[in-house]
């Protein structure tokens, strides 16, 4: 930010978080420049009463620093939104989020917004005017507003903020006739990030469907383009290189559930550690702080891992996936994990298979596995049944190299990328603290 000046002269704030601001601005508290502080509350019935039409219903997950969104919105009646009038939302009313893990985000209500509430977890802040409701929304996600957020925080030793705290909390104020102006220019010099951002995350996307491509055309159609095809006769594989068979899982491996964790066997002199379904990501497994089970003699053929294997999520997120690349049978796992061992390590590589895994779970295979369920499951019977395409031992060799290989560059741009905007969104927010606190003058880029 070197290419924007100071202001001529600055003088102490008297306030830590601000340190020196320009010195004709003034320190305000935030209940000085609110005319409201407030926030909503749940309707009586909770989630019950939410519809999918009505009165907007606005709740922390719609609250982004970037504004509203509305994707996951929800509805309540207008005899509820009667109730909960104290609660309505207004055009140019700033919204800060006050518990939970979304904590001091924030965003400014545009105008003519339509008809709206919040609940208890949205504070509203409302201002005097629309200029000062522009300037406290750009404040609010600045630096020096989010150390007073987490100093409330953790000196309360709480996860919320009350409306005491809010309306103490200090922010820099410039003139009245320069609010406008410099809230004007930040706000097109924050847009050129947020443009420079919104193109680079659609670039991780196109990137992401671009590696998912490569990895389903692999695993489904093979390396050579001029290869014969027949019909699998499963949907999901469409057609597949005639060469190839097209079976049950259960022909080429072996699927075993884990145990269940025993509390009564959590101590005694074959103790061992005991993976769950939460350790299993995609293609990695934590293996630090796992608890541990006395597993008999007799079951560890049963109920243990060795390299090579493939575990699977049977619930939660059905069909993740990723392959044991430690010490063989020296590591149990829970019933909540599938244990895939090929039958004959003569027809089938683990890696060809995990990706085979990945191409399943991205079209949806598993997505109706157990519908009837509160919770999503992938019973062994039916994993069992489920029919897949293998490609004789050395292509499968190939192709997994070959994917592993492609991935692994895109994986690198996809790296590069994220860092840049994580890059991009430490420079937006260096720069609304140090226009919000004076330290850069921006009235001359209005």
């Amino acid at each position: 930010m070197s290419h924007y000046k100071p202001y001529p002269a600055y003088k102490d704030s008297g306030v830590e978080w601000l340190g020196k601001v320009p010195e004709h601005w003034e320190i305000s508290q935030l209940k000085y420049l609110a005319t409201h502080i407030g926030s909503g509350k749940t309707p009586s019935g909770g989630a019950e009463v939410y519809q999918d039409s009505g009165v907007l219903f606005l709740r922390s997950q719609n609250v982004y620093e970037d504004g509203l969104r509305l994707d996951d919105a929800v509805f309540i009646s207008e005899s509820v939104d009667q109730e909960m009038a104290g609660s309505r939302v207004q055009e140019y009313d700033v919204l800060l989020n006050i518990t939970g893990a979304s904590i001091g985000r924030s965003c400014l209500v545009s105008e003519g917004f339509q008809q709206a509430n919040v609940n208890q977890h949205v504070c509203i802040v409302r201002a005097a005017d629309t200029s000062l409701a522009k300037w406290l929304s750009q404040c609010l996600p600045s630096l020096s507003v989010q150390a007073q957020i987490d100093f409330f925080q953790n000196g309360a030793g709480r996860e919320g903020l009350n409306f005491e705290q809010i309306g103490n909390m200090y922010v820099a104020l410039p003139l009245v006739n320069e609010v406008g102006e410099i809230s004007d220019a930040l706000d097109s010099e924050t847009a050129r990030i947020d443009a420079l951002i919104n193109r680079k995350t659609r670039f991780i996307e196109l990137l992401r469907e671009k590696r998912q491509a490569l990895i389903t055309h692999a695993v489904t159609k093979g390396l050579d383009p001029s290869v014969k095809m027949k019909d699998s006769g499963v949907e999901w594989l469409g057609e597949v290189p005639e060469h190839w068979d097209v079976c049950k899982l259960s022909f080429r491996y072996s699927v075993e559930l884990g145990k269940m964790l025993d509390e009564k066997r959590i101590s005694g002199s074959s103790l061992m550690p005991y993976l769950r379904n939460q350790d299993v990501q995609w293609n990695s497994v934590n293996t630090q702080d796992l608890p541990k089970m006395d597993i008999y003699s007799e079951e560890l053929a049963r109920y243990t891992v060795r390299a090579g294997d493939l575990l699977v999520c049977e619930g939660g997120d059905v069909g993740r996936a990723a392959i044991w690349r430690g010490s063989d049978d020296t590591t149990g796992f829970q019933k909540a994990l599938h244990r895939l061992r090929p039958r004959s390590a003569k027809y089938d590589a683990a890696e060809f298979f995990f990706f085979s895994l990945m191409t399943a779970k991205a079209r949806g295979v598993f997505d109706e596995s157990d519908a009837k369920a509160t919770i999503a499951h992938l019973p062994a019977e039916k994993f069992r049944q489920y029919r897949f395409a293998f490609p004789p031992q050395q292509e499968q060799y190939k192709i997994a190299a070959f994917v592993r290989e492609q991935a692994a560059r895109l994986d690198d741009v996809l790296e590069m990328t994220s860092r840049s905007i994580e890059l991009l969104k430490e420079r937006r927010s260096a720069l609304i603290t140090a226009a919000v606190t004076g330290q850069i003058d921006l009235r001359e880029a209005a």
